[in-house]
C-alpha cells in the first residue's frame, strides 16, 4: 500500500518572491503559492506576469529586482533566473536580509561560492541551493538505507539522465543535468570526489556538449560515473547503488511503487571461482509526496527553525567543484582532474 501525503502545513506568515517565473520559475510560484507562503512574481516578461495575476488573484507582481529587494515584508528571495545572475542576486539578497534559495548551480564561479557562503554566515541568514533531488521521499528512505548498512559497503555508484531535449544554449548538458546526480552521488559518498574526469560529445553546437560521461573517485574507493544527454530516444532517469551486501535502483520514470527496488544479489564462492546468486527485488513502502513541494517546505523551515539546509550553500560549493573539475577535463580531452581538499 503506497501512502499518500495530501496535505502540507502553510506558511501564511512568511513572505517569499520569486524571480524568475518561466521554464521551472512557474512550478517555484505554484508550490510556495500553495504553502501560503507566495508574496511577489518577480519577471520581465510582462505577459507571464498578466497570466500569473489571473491564476493568482490577489498575488503581487513587479519586473524590477530591487523592487524586490528593497522590501521589508519579504522574508526569502527564491531565484530562478540563469546561472550568470546568481551571483550577483544572491549577493544583493542576502546584504539587504534576505534568506536566499537558489537554482543549481549556486554559482560558475568557486570564490563567488565562497563569498556567498561567508555573507550568509555572517548575517546568520539561510542559502539553500536548488538540488531537488535531495528532498524525493524515494532518495531520501535510499539514503537512510544506504547510512545504516543496509546495503553493506558501497562499491560504486551510477546515474543515467537522459531525454531528447529540452536542449539549451546557454549552458552544455554537463551543467543543465550532471548536478542533480554529482549532489545524490556526494550524498551518499559522505565524502568529496579525489579526481574527477569527462568525455564529452558535441553534435549540435561545436562549442556545446549534448551528451557527457563523467567519472569520479574517491579515496575511500568508492567510483562513480554519470551519463548525461538530450539527445536521447527515451526519457531515462535512474540511479544505481552498488553495495557488497545489496544494490538498490532508483529509477523516477517508473510508477511509484516501483520507484525503488533492492536486490539481495550475492557473490558467492564455488571452487575459488566468484558465482551471482540472484534474488528476487525488494520493494519498500514510502509515502507519496511531490519532491518540489518538499524542498519549498525545507527552505520556509530552514530559516523559520534557524536550522542548515540539507542542500546548503556548502553542498552547493560541493558540486559546483566537482562539475568545474568535469568541464575543465571535458576541455582537456577527458584528462583527470585531481581535487584538492581544505
Amino acid at each position: 500500500m503506497i501512502k499518500k501525503k495530501s496535505t502540507h502545513k502553510t506558511h501564511d506568515s512568511h513572505a517569499i518572491a520569486v524571480i524568475g517565473s518561466g521554464y521551472w520559475g512557474k512550478n517555484l510560484v505554484r508550490n510556495y503559492h500553495q504553502l501560503g507562503a507566495l508574496k511577489l512574481i518577480c519577471d520581465k516578461n510582462e505577459t507571464l506576469l498578466a497570466q500569473f495575476r489571473k491564476e493568482y488573484p490577489g498575488g503581487e507582481t513587479c519586473s524590477a529586482i530591487d523592487d524586490c529587494i528593497a522590501r521589508d515584508d519579504i522574508e526569502g528571495l527564491v531565484i530562478a533566473t540563469p546561472a550568470e545572475t546568481h551571483y550577483t542576486m544572491a549577493k544583493e539578497a542576502l546584504l539587504s536580509g534576505k534568506h536566499v534559495y537558489v537554482e543549481k548551480p549556486l554559482v560558475l564561479d568557486i570564490q563567488e561560492g565562497e563569498e556567498l557562503i561567508e555573507i550568509a554566515a555572517e548575517r546568520h541568514k539561510t542559502l539553500m541551493v536548488g538540488h531537488l533531488l535531495h528532498y524525493h521521499p524515494v532518495f531520501v528512505q535510499l539514503k537512510q538505507l544506504a547510512f545504516s548498512g543496509e546495503l553493506g559497503r558501497i562499491n560504486y555508484i551510477y546515474s543515467n539522465r537522459l531525454n531528447l531535449g529540452k536542449i539549451r544554449r546557454e549552458e552544455n548538458i554537463l551543467w543543465s543535468f550532471a548536478p542533480h546526480d554529482i549532489s545524490m552521488i556526494l550524498a551518499l559518498a559522505c565524502e568529496e570526489p579525489q579526481s574527477v574526469s569527462a568525455t564529452g560529445g558535441y553534435y549540435l553546437h561545436a562549442q556545446i556538449a549534448d551528451v557527457t560521461t563523467t567519472h569520479m573517485e574517491f579515496s575511500s574507493g568508492l567510483m562513480a560515473h554519470i551519463f548525461v544527454s538530450w539527445l536521447h530516444p527515451f526519457k531515462e532517469q535512474k540511479l544505481v547503488v552498488v553495495g557488497d551486501r545489496k544494490m538498490a535502483v532508483f529509477d523516477d520514470t517508473m510508477p511509484w511503487k516501483d520507484k525503488l527496488l533492492f536486490y539481495p544479489h550475492e557473490i558467492k564462492w564455488q571452487y575459488n571461482r566468484p558465482v551471482p546468486e540472484k534474488g528476487e527485488p525488494e520493494r519498500m513502502d514510502i509515502h507519496q509526496a511531490e519532491p518540489l513541494k518538499m524542498e519549498c517546505e525545507h527552505f520556509l523551515n530552514s530559516f523559520t527553525n534557524g536550522r542548515r539546509p540539507q542542500t546548503d550553500g556548502r553542498e552547493g560549493l560541493q558540486v559546483l567543484k566537482a562539475l568545474k573539475a568535469a568541464q575543465k577535463s571535458l576541455d582537456n580531452k577527458g584528462c583527470k582532474v585531481e581535487l584538492k581538499h581544505d
